[in-house]
């Protein structure tokens, strides 16, 4: 009797042991493991995809820790998984939703074309896929630019935070929630606060014409006067960013621009188009947003850079031609490193 009960007390000590081995003992996971555990899984499921992630010895363990430590449902998201953790500390991270989030920053400016890059280097998907879906998913701005040609210009600036939980469609949507949100706080909303005979489109493309010829906010509203005032002398805008923005929708853009390229036969070539182009060449910022909301009272025709990161402007082309022979002077006194 004695020895069974030994035994019996052996087998107990030894289950309990393994027991605690399985949920107390901590686990290193293989090098740079990330799970995506997807709406809907069952306990079951949670514990067999991370049991073949590494991250748990043993399925049974884990459904058992579920069962007796009742808490909400265990939460969908990417997880990551990058130190030792014992059994009960990785069952309260995924009880908690402590998801991996890929973090993109999208500066003011970026066009679609980088934005789909900066997205593709964060994890997030294709680029191609993403692309394809800014082209397309115009109905996220259809009260906005009902003849959007796509959510170039509606894709807000900002550092976002994405999980892979999340279509690629979910993550345009933020960006033009966002869109929405300035133009609410800054009053583009409203065709009141817009220049006289443009609506919002047309602001927000000539914000992006801005937003790509000056960093210098200050700057910003003087720059978008030379365009409104070329604009109603019925000039060609002659924006060389637009140009550029013609070639990478054709897909030949070659990291610079040449005397040749302007010759381009596209709408968005404003050399050879008088007007605005027919949508966006980028995504403004606030600050270009503002401007084409509100430019300066000013005369000025031309501008060109005076070698500074800041410009020039002339009423006057012989004026203008003055500045471009002291940006040149300034170029071969200091050419670009």
């Amino acid at each position: 009797m004695r020895t069974l009960i030994t035994l019996f007390l052996v087998v107990v000590l030894a289950v309990g042991g393994w027991a605690a081995w399985q949920v107390y003992a901590p686990l290193a996971p293989p090098a740079n493991t990330s799970l995506l555990l997807h709406s809907g899984y069952s306990t079951r499921r949670i514990a067999s995809e991370l049991k073949k992630a590494g991250v748990i010895r043993n399925e049974l363990a884990f459904r058992l820790w579920h069962e007796f430590h009742p808490k909400p449902p265990l939460k969908a998201g990417e997880y990551r998984f990058d130190r030792p953790a014992t059994l009960p500390q990785l069952y309260g991270r995924i009880a908690r939703g402590d998801i991996y989030f890929h973090v993109v920053t999208i500066p003011e400016g970026y066009t679609m074309f980088d934005i789909a890059k900066a997205m593709e280097d964060a994890g997030l998907g294709s680029a191609a896929d993403f692309l394809r879906l800014a082209e397309t998913q115009t109905q996220l701005v259809s009260d906005l630019a009902p003849q959007a040609k796509s959510l170039e210009g509606y894709l807000f600036p900002n550092t976002y935070q994405f999980t892979r939980t999340q279509t690629p469609t979910d993550m345009l949507a933020e960006m033009v929630h966002q869109f929405r949100q300035v133009a609410q706080q800054i009053g583009l909303l409203s065709p009141a606060n817009l220049p006289a005979n443009s609506n919002l489109p047309q602001v927000v493309t000539m914000a992006s014409i801005v937003e790509k010829e000056t960093a210098a906010p200050d700057e910003r509203p003087r720059v978008a006067a030379v365009y409104y005032n070329r604009l109603a002398q019925k000039m060609a805008l002659d924006a060389d960013p637009s140009v550029i923005y013609a070639e990478l929708l054709a897909g030949t853009y070659q990291g610079s621009l040449h005397h040749s390229d302007l010759a381009v036969n596209s709408p968005y070539n404003t050399y050879r188009f008088p007007g605005l182009p027919p949508g966006p060449i980028a995504n403004p910022g606030s600050s270009a947003l503002q401007a084409a909301m509100h430019p300066d009272n000013t005369k000025f025709l031309y501008f060109v850079s005076d070698g500074n990161s800041h410009h020039r402007f002339a009423e006057t082309l012989e004026q203008h031609n003055k500045n471009v022979n002291a940006y040149r002077r300034s170029l071969a006194l200091h050419p670009p490193q």
